[in-house]
């Protein structure tokens, strides 16, 4: 069932919305709602820090003449009073002192009540009056203030208290404005944020639609779809995985076309042999010779072995093969594989010649490796040059053996040259029909000797034949002079 999901143009558009509309909340939260918070902690943190300078005046017996620059700046009114209530030092540096107002009891009642908090007190007075005669008044409506008392003692261990007055004028008019500004700026930031949420959703998701396009069109077998996405570095990447893909899934159709036609090619002619010459021993008295017989077993031995084959291939593909490795002698593995092929050469005149100087041992499976020469001396049997001349050599190279199986035929092309073991047996258009064996054999070969870790290749020149080769490590004290 088909699940309706979100596409990612909208998910992106939604979380750019999102993200935005959350600047503005952040935004008017500070800028307003807790403007007026942040405005008075401020103050009081301001005046604390006024009354750590004045203590600092009276321990350095500085010009105190200084401290009334430093409360107008800070707009504050002072007093510093010893404990006895005598006035030591006055400053009124601001539009209507709060404490230049209070009587002598109300300032001593302010140091009483610091002693009694460790020497520190903090008292807000509000006032509504909002006539110019008022105390603290105010025409933005209700005014608050603090008085701010610090008791402390100067470097002759007397007693002093600071008493500090400040107006926390209402910011109602501030927040106003604030408010109106935005106001304004949110209207314009989320018309500027929805047009830029769709113009980079639309911008970011058209390379994936198109992809995503182009990967049906690859899912209906059409392999010529091009991948484009170089608007982004992922997306173009993943465009130049996809072509690649793509390209390979094309070759892997056209190789697996390319068999199953030479496979259908190779299985025709055989049947085709053994139903004639079934018929013909069938229909016409005599002609149920030994040579009939023969040539009707031959055809089902090499429909058996085309079989067999596609099974090895099948198998190192899924890798279920599995190496029974031991030390065996190499050199007389391969004597024995080519005396096998006596009967070859005695009727069609072919010409297989073995160069060695010792015999050497590996540690392999010999049955996979023999495999493997098996293969390739087909091979090469079946596309030797007219002198039916084929040569195997084996080399000894330190640590390694290796062993070549030369043609004399048409060779091959360079550019065919890496692409040789994962393909049929047919080299060109032309088919060929093998002498021995199925054709399938180099693909044998090299899922074979990747499970040993071998390394092989093969070497062509064209019109002068080819020469494949593997090579195997050789087993400890792996040389003799049989």
């Amino acid at each position: 069932m088909k699940q309706n999901k979100p596409s990612v143009r909208s998910i992106l558009f939604f979380y750019l919305t999102i993200f935005t509309a959350i600047i503005l909340i952040v935004l008017w939260l500070f800028q307003v709602v807790f403007l007026n918070s942040f405005y008075k902690m401020i103050r009081v943190q301001n005046v604390k820090k006024t009354s750590q300078i004045i203590e600092n005046y009276i321990n350095n017996d500085k010009a105190y003449n200084n401290l009334y620059n430093i409360c107008r700046l800070n707009d504050v009114s002072a007093y510093i009073i010893d404990i006895d209530g005598n006035v030591i030092y006055s400053i009124d540096a601001m539009s209507k002192s709060l404490i230049h107002n209070f009587t002598f009891t109300q300032l001593q009642g302010l140091i009483n009540e610091a002693e009694e908090n460790n020497g520190v007190s903090i008292q807000r007075y509000f006032d509504t009056s909002s006539g110019e005669d008022g105390l603290m008044g105010n025409r933005f409506g209700r005014a608050e203030s603090i008085v701010y008392t610090k008791i402390v003692t100067n470097k002759v261990s007397k007693d002093y208290a600071i008493i500090i007055n400040a107006n926390i004028s209402p910011v109602d008019a501030t927040v106003g404005t604030l408010r109106m500004q935005i106001i304004i700026i949110t209207s314009i930031m989320l018309v500027v944020a929805l047009m830029l949420a769709f113009i980079m959703s639309k911008k970011i998701t058209n390379p994936i639609i198109s992809i995503n396009k182009s990967s049906k069109e690859l899912a209906k077998g059409n392999y010529d779809a091009e991948f484009e996405g170089n608007d982004y570095r992922e997306i173009s990447e993943l465009g130049q995985t996809l072509n690649y893909a793509s390209k390979e899934l094309k070759k892997t159709e056209d190789l697996q076309r390319e068999l199953i036609a030479n496979i259908s090619h190779d299985l025709r002619t055989p049947l085709t042999m053994i139903r004639g010459y079934a018929e013909v021993i069938r229909d016409l008295p005599g002609e149920n010779t030994k040579e009939n017989m023969q040539i009707i077993i031959d055809e089902t031995q090499r429909l058996a072995s085309l079989v067999a084959d596609v099974m090895d291939i099948s198998k190192i593909k899924s890798g279920v093969q599995e190496l029974r490795a031991y030390e065996y002698d190499l050199t007389q593995s391969v004597i024995d594989i080519i005396s096998r092929y006596n009967k070859l050469i005695e009727q069609d005149g072919y010409d297989i010649e073995f160069k060695y100087d010792k015999h050497i041992f590996v540690r392999a499976d010999e049955l996979k490796i023999s495999q493997v020469i098996y293969n390739l001396i087909n091979n090469a049997i079946t596309y030797t040059g007219e002198d039916k001349k084929v040569i195997i050599s084996q080399t000894d190279a330190e640590d390694r053996v290796r062993i070549s199986v030369i043609d004399t035929g048409d060779g091959i092309e360079e550019d065919k040259l890496t692409e040789i073991f994962d393909r049929y047996y047919k080299i060109d258009n032309a088919h060929k029909r093998a002498v021995v064996g199925t054709g399938l054999g180099l693909s044998i070969v090299k899922g074979i000797l990747n499970l040993h870790d071998a390394q092989y290749g093969v070497k062509s020149e064209v019109g002068k034949g080819s020469e494949f080769y593997f090579e195997l490590k050789k087993a400890q004290n792996a040389d003799t002079d049989k």
